[in-house]
């Protein structure tokens, strides 16, 4: 296709909507807008255009802008009378050409500045090509005005410190990009993308959802917003905003029946393991001075851990470490009087456990000397000292509790 004459014939581009579902209402609460030209029987994706480095800078700005100009035009009365919010497509690097002057006129002039609180930019932060300090700028004065940041693609290739400097509103996740094999406590990269959308009050939105299984993961993963074929594909007019809500809430109810069903499995897995160690230490009545009582609670718990060890109330370790290498258990007196209070949570988990009397199996986590996944059983043995029990990956899988 000839560039220039692709310019000439900016009106017929094809404007389309793709609708945006809420987890909590159920409903369609906003459109992502997706531009494409047909020539010749050849589609061409506007976004993928405006990101094509061979093509003059000028040209693909011209692009973006006249894309942006239709879009908020045909969608104008919508987000008037609906209040329905609309995700425009922000190329970052043309943006900074005119340091988002002419991004940012052209909004207030298409949509005028009271409706602005309504869009948000999809920005891609990954593929900006300058210093983020100097996108940050631009990008705070607009946001200014209420318009809302939504990171696009996120995942491996984000950078977090970058992510904390836009302060989006929403961070965008491809859910085919996963491996749902390593969902959950086993994606590092996932996982910890969940804690910081928490942490910076950002909600998830799960895009590209093409089945019931993907749909069913990313509302397991805690996503927001969710949009996919599988949902309501792409088109040029806008539906009510109820239209999937009788079938989505179905949907919604089948999962949460599921997951109690597994939750209260697992919350029992859990329970029964606490049992197990606690009747354990009861009958052995370790004593961090003693090797030989260690060994002997040792041999009683190694259908399910693979170390422990004894500290004080102020995190100093007051017995050796007891590891199990090779199917026997080692004793390890080089940990004696080594601290860890500076473990997060772990000062608060033994207020906890003083408080409530009772054992605390910790959240999934890797095991910082053999990279196993893992989760600590801890519990009081008098009033300061406290048993440290590292569990099997083995035994948490085989027990469906590794999440």
């Amino acid at each position: 296709m000839d560039v220039l004459d692709f310019l000439d014939k900016l009106d017929e581009m094809d404007i389309l909507f793709e609708p945006i579902y809420s987890a909590d209402e159920h409903v369609i609460v906003a459109y992502e807008v997706i531009g494409q030209y047909t020539n010749d029987g050849e589609t061409i994706n506007i976004i993928d255009f405006t990101y094509d480095e061979v093509i003059p800078i000028e040209i693909r700005t011209e692009v973006e802008q006249a894309l942006v100009k239709k879009a908020i035009e045909l969608a104008k009365a919508e987000v008037t009378q609906n209040q329905v919010r609309l995700y425009l497509p922000c190329n970052p690097n043309l943006l900074m050409e005119d340091f988002g002057d002419g991004y940012f006129q052209l909004l207030k002039e298409t949509l005028g500045e009271e409706l602005l609180p309504n869009i948000y930019l999809v920005i891609p932060e990954h593929k900006f090509k300058g210093e983020s300090e100097q996108l940050q700028h631009p990008i705070r004065y607009i946001k200014t005005y209420g318009v809302k940041i939504a990171l696009d693609n996120i995942g491996s290739e984000s950078n977090l410190d970058q992510i904390l400097m836009f302060e989006p509103a929403t961070l965008k996740i491809n859910v085919s990009q996963l491996n749902y094999n390593a969902w959950g406590a086993q994606n590092h990269v996932f996982t910890t993308i969940q804690s910081l959308a928490v942490k910076i009050g950002a909600a998830l939105m799960f895009d590209n959802i093409q089945t019931d299984y993907q749909l069913h993961h990313a509302w397991k993963s805690g996503a927001r917003y969710f949009k996919g074929v599988y949902l309501q594909k792409p088109a040029s007019q806008f539906i009510p905003r109820d239209t999937l809500k009788d079938r989505f809430r179905n949907e919604c109810k089948q999962f949460i029946s599921a997951e109690k069903r597994l939750l209260e499995v697992k919350f029992e897995e859990m329970k029964n393991l606490g049992k197990k160690i606690t009747s354990t230490v009861e009958i052995t009545k370790p004593d961090g001075k003693n090797v030989e009582k260690l060994l002997q609670l040792a041999n009683l718990l190694e259908d399910y851990a693979f170390r422990f060890y004894i500290c004080n109330d102020e995190g100093f370790q007051i017995s050796p470490n007891i590891v199990r290498h090779n199917g026997k258990w080692d004793v390890e007196e080089c940990a004696v009087g080594k601290n860890w209070s500076w473990r997060p949570y772990f000062l608060f988990n033994i207020i906890k456990i003083r408080n409530t009397e009772r054992g605390n199996l910790s959240g999934i986590y890797s095991d910082i000397e053999t990279g196993e996944l893992t989760r600590t059983f801890s519990m009081a043995l008098n009033e300061h000292e406290y048993l440290f029990v590292d569990v099997t990956y083995d035994y948490l899988y085989e027990h469906n509790i590794v999440n």
